[in-house]
């Protein structure tokens, strides 16, 4: 309960259908709660309130720079929209675990090729001021150009496997959209004959 209280909400996405928290806490994907339920997630360091029924979109995490969701599993989760659920969920991870790295070796990788051409010109990390020294434009274009390029393959894959996980997952949206739309139907046809 303390957790629901710190949090500052954020208002709605522009879907309408999830809540946006401002809380200034770390992120990581983690599954949404036992239907109808909602637990702290893992690396989240906050959780919706128990009566809310919208996916809650949490601050971008430090280290993918990804906006990790907490989905809602409402009590009456039928075995197809809970693999939509679940689907959704492997996917944030996925993107998660792929960009925490990529930044993580971009960084990385950075630091160690500005140290490189500033030992080539025979300069420090720092100034005399005690400011950072940089590299200008054009040395950096090196950088981010040979960067790309030994990590075409890693790009490449990842965009086949988020086409497949996005493909599936559009799938699923439309079964459980049918499935809804049908179940109104029935509903609606029981009701206009009574």
């Amino acid at each position: 309960m303390a957790a629901a209280q710190a949090l500052r909400w954020g208002g709605r996405c522009r879907c309408g259908h999830h809540r946006l928290l401002s809380s200034s806490s770390s992120a990581g994907g983690g599954p949404a709660a036992e239907r109808g339920e909602r637990r702290e997630s893992a690396g989240l360091g906050f959780s919706p309130p128990a009566h809310s029924h919208n996916d809650w979109i949490g601050p971008p995490d430090k280290h993918s720079n990804l906006r990790p969701v907490i989905f809602y599993a409402p009590p009456e989760e039928s075995p197809l929209e809970r693999r939509l659920r679940e689907a959704r969920q492997e996917a944030q991870a996925c993107d998660q675990r792929f960009w925490a790295r990529h930044n993580r070796a971009f960084r990385q990788e950075k630091e160690e090729f500005i140290y490189s051409r500033l030992k080539a010109k025979g300069l420090e990390m720092r100034d005399e001021t005690g400011q950072k020294a940089t590299l200008n434009a054009e040395e950096m274009a090196d950088f981010y150009k040979e960067f790309l390029s030994k990590n075409f393959r890693k790009h490449m894959q990842y965009n086949r496997d988020w086409y497949k996980r996005n493909f599936t997952i559009t799938f699923l949206m439309g079964q459980v959209a049918l499935v809804r739309a049908l179940r109104w139907l029935r509903w609606k046809k029981k009701n206009v004959g009574n």
